[in-house]
């Protein structure tokens, strides 16, 4: 976990602060027990995320919208993951708003939300506190070092992930490394171009309402899997 200095104290609390008046609580569509501080229209925000920091070339926000493999994946945490997740340590992997350790928290899990942008890790300790739940953050790149790295989690999920090629690659790498150590990896997806062909056991599926400001059609089918581990 990252240590926050007083500097980064402040930063966070300055962050916080542009998250709650930046967004709104709102419910997504197919986890409706849960809130998020969620936004309408990314480039104002973007905009806004880059005023606030005085610099260009920051992320953009994916951490206040309810990104649909991050909605089927919590749904499918809160519905089926309690006799596999409750009591445990569980990692959302790139968390983006938080949705999946919350999710994972309200099952009973010790969770982790873990995400590269410092205000993803603000707004998800924003959007668990809204749902009373407790959970860490982490700006650490789990994606870092080798596939073999050993992380302190009895899980990983992670939702959404196979958009880019690389991101998709070095996800993949990483998850398929954890499941071979025996941790329980869950995978949402929900029909991105570098999805792996093979290696995953789908074990859900559901259709998600979605904006079309962030994908290409009304509703999406969204695939839950189990990441099988690396074939030696």
């Amino acid at each position: 976990m990252t240590a926050t200095v007083p500097g980064e104290a402040a930063d966070s609390e300055r962050i916080a602060a542009f998250v709650q008046s930046e967004t709104r609580l709102a419910a997504p569509p197919l986890v409706p027990e849960i809130y998020l501080h969620l936004t309408d229209a990314i480039t104002p925000l973007w905009e806004a995320t880059e005023a606030t920091l005085d610099r260009k070339g920051v992320p953009p926000p994916y951490w206040a919208f309810a990104w649909v493999g991050g909605q089927a994946l919590a749904r499918f945490v809160l519905d089926h993951g309690r006799t596999a997740l409750a009591g445990k340590r569980v990692l959302d992997l790139a968390a983006g708003s938080g949705i999946v350790a919350i999710a994972s928290a309200m099952i009973g899990a010790d969770a982790c939300a873990a995400d590269i942008d410092r205000f993803a890790c603000v707004a998800a300790a924003l959007n668990a506190k809204a749902n009373r739940v407790c959970i860490a953050t982490s700006t650490d790149d789990f994606l870092a070092g080798s596939e073999t790295t050993t992380v302190p989690w009895d899980a990983v999920l992670a939702g959404d992930v196979c958009y880019e090629r690389p991101m998709a690659e070095r996800m993949m790498r990483r998850l398929r490394g954890l499941a071979a150590t025996g941790r329980t990896v869950w995978l949402a997806d929900p029909g991105r171009s570098y999805l792996p062909r093979t290696g995953l056991d789908e074990i859900a599926r559901y259709r998600v309402p979605c904006s079309r400001e962030l994908e290409d059609a009304a509703e999406k089918t969204v695939r839950i899997f189990r990441v099988l581990p690396t074939v030696a």
